[in-house]
């Protein structure tokens, strides 16, 4: 007996259907590979062998972008990192600034850096004691910075510190900033000062400081040259500092290049305080925080005089018999190394 049942596929047709099966399983294994193959590439450590630098400008495209990273030897496959931020929904993400990668990132953690938009920190120092001119020729060599300074500040209005700042900051916004603080920290200062001072200005305060500053580099002298100086305004007595010579021959713009001569001393200048009673006009330099802060608070005590002890410090003396044998001694002490 026949027993009828429906339709049969046609075995051509099934075996059709079978390839395509197994077709459909070969491109889903395939594609599965070549996204592990991909997330794998995307994921793993980079070829930069150090650490590295790149500045990215505002609008920049993803493909401008992976081709900078290539070109930095940051990523090495620029494709596979526009594949997998486009993937991620994180190409609008992206920031621009100046991004310092690590050694070996990958370009996942790449990708994460240029989300977090946390740009290098670039930084620069303003040593005590240079002129406005020179803290601007400092500005000028900088990397980083933009735009011209027109204009320089006067000696005195700039304070010396670190300044941190970013790729494409423009010069005269960090030149303002160091003019702020200068003022920030006057403002901070003058209020405490030692009562009685001879000071009759914050702007006084600024070109003895400036004067102090000069006259040494010792964080435990600048008080002790303050007082000296702080106890001559008070007798009525000239400065007779050295620096404040050498700044009425050169305004600062460059070193004198040779020691003082008696001709110098003798030399009529509005900053020659062997010839001017009192205060010079204006500041000789840029003081720092504790120039300022030992004009303010000079050391106690009756010395009138110093001079090089030849160890990188200074003699005091309140008498100028004591400042005589100082002088003597500083004397010999220079024959016998000239020797």
């Amino acid at each position: 007996m026949t027993i009828e049942g429906g339709p049969q596929t046609p075995a051509p047709a099934r075996r059709l259907l079978r390839l395509f099966i197994v077709f459909l399983l070969l491109c889903l294994i395939a594609a599965g590979a070549a996204a592990g193959w991909g997330y794998a590439q995307f994921t793993r450590p980079g070829p930069a062998v150090l650490d590295r630098s790149i500045v990215l400008t505002k609008g920049s495209g993803l493909k401008e972008i992976a081709a900078r990273l290539a070109g930095a030897g940051i990523i090495s496959q620029p494709l596979v990192f526009r594949a997998g931020v486009r993937l991620g929904g994180w190409s609008r993400d992206l920031r621009a600034g100046e991004f310092r990668f690590p050694a070996q990132v990958s370009m996942r953690g790449a990708v994460s850096i240029l989300r977090l938009g946390k740009t290098v920190v670039r930084r620069i120092t303003v040593p005590e004691g240079l002129s406005s001119a020179r803290v601007i020729d400092l500005l000028a060599r900088t990397e980083g910075l933009r735009g011209d300074i027109a204009r320089i500040p006067g000696n005195g209005t700039l304070l010396p510190e670190t300044y941190h700042f970013s790729h494409g900051d423009g010069r005269g916004a960090v030149l303002a900033r160091m003019v702020a603080a200068m003022d920030d920290a006057l403002a901070n200062l003058w209020p405490g000062r030692m009562k009685g001072l001879p000071l009759a200005s914050p702007a006084e305060a600024v070109i003895l400081a400036s004067i102090v500053e000069k006259e040494t580099s010792l964080h435990g002298e600048r008080a002790r040259v303050a007082s000296v100086f702080i106890n001559r305004l008070r007798r009525g007595m000239r400065l007779q500092s050295d620096p404040t010579v050498v700044f009425g021959l050169t305004a600062g713009l460059k070193p004198l290049g040779r020691a003082l001569r008696r001709a110098d001393l003798d030399r009529q200048t509005p900053y020659n305080t062997y010839r001017i009673p009192g205060l010079p006009p204006g500041p000789i330099t840029n003081p720092g925080r504790a120039a300022l802060r030992a004009a303010l608070h000079p050391a106690p005590g009756k010395d009138l005089y110093f001079v090089a002890d030849g160890t990188g410090g200074h003699a005091f003396a309140a008498t100028f018999r004591e400042h005589k044998r100082n002088v003597r001694r500083w004397r010999r002490l220079k024959a016998k190394r000239a020797e």
